[in-house]
This record gives structure tokens, sequence and C-alpha cells, in this order.
């Protein structure tokens, strides 16, 4: 039996440890935000957090998740008011929408690292993530937005 925390929850089920993450979130717990891209690790629209690392799903195995806490683009916020959430609906980022989420989940780790990150930095924490539809001049603008939001919280 395996037993993994995803989004606070304890799901215990029976797979082999040899399971990619994405597989566990997707078709057994039925969170399809996040997405398979790729499968080798290189688009990053299976990006989700293991322990607060931004981590590519599709190639990270279940027997690496037990014992830390997996968050989902499902789980990152309650009600999408993470402040790289807002952003990309403010922005009105996605253009087909399928690798945001990966994108979020990547945004949200650099924020949490780097809260006024710059164009350079943003560029370099973003790199692995691809996005078909070249949104990437309103992915850079949401993060600094989302920086903008995140700091603006904090004062409050």
């Amino acid at each position: 039996m395996i037993s993994l925390n995803v989004n606070g929850q304890i799901h215990q089920f029976d797979a082999d440890p040899e399971m990619p993450i994405l597989w566990v979130v997707r078709d057994i717990l039925n969170l399809t935000g996040t997405k398979y891209g790729c499968g080798v690790a290189q688009c990053g629209a299976c990006v989700v957090h293991l322990d607060g690392e931004a981590v590519r799903s599709c190639v990270t195995k279940i027997k690496r998740a037990e014992g830390k806490k997996i968050t989902t683009i499902e789980g990152l916020s309650q009600n999408n008011d993470h402040p790289a959430q807002k952003a990309w609906q403010e922005i009105d980022v996605p253009q087909c929408g399928y690798c945001h989420s990966g994108q979020i989940m990547s945004a949200a780790v650099l924020l949490r690292e780097n809260p006024n990150p710059t164009d350079e930095d943003i560029d370099n924490a973003m790199s692995g993530n691809i996005c078909r539809c070249g949104t990437y001049p309103r992915i850079r603008k949401a993060i600094h937005l989302a920086a903008e939001i995140q700091r603006n919280s904090v004062k409050s």
C-alpha cells in the first residue's frame, strides 16, 4: 500500500512505487488540473510541488513522494486566490490554457523564493515551462503583477 499526502489529504492505494505522481493525481485521484504534456520532463505542464519544490510529476515516482506533501494546482489555494492565480486571471494569460497549471505552479515557487523578481529572474525560473501558444510576455507580466499582489497582501 502506498500512502500519499496530496493537497493536505492522506490517500492510500495499491500502486507500483515506480508509477509517476502524474498518473496518481490524474487517474487515481481524478485531479485533472495537472496536465500530461511530454512525459519526459521537458515541457513543465505537469509541475506539482513536492514539499514546496517544483517537480515534474510525469517523471517523479510516487516512492519519492512517500512521507512528503504533494500540492497540485487544485491545492495551491482554497478559492483560486493565490497571487499567481489572481494575476493570471487579471492579465488573461492563457490562450489555449493547457500549460498554465504548470506555469502557475512554477511561478508560485519563484515568488516564494524571490518576492520581487526581475524579468531575467522570471525568464530563468520559467525557462523550463513551454507555452506552445507563446504567451510568454503575458506570463512575465502576470508574474510581476502576482509579486505586487503578494507584497500588498503582506502589507495589509
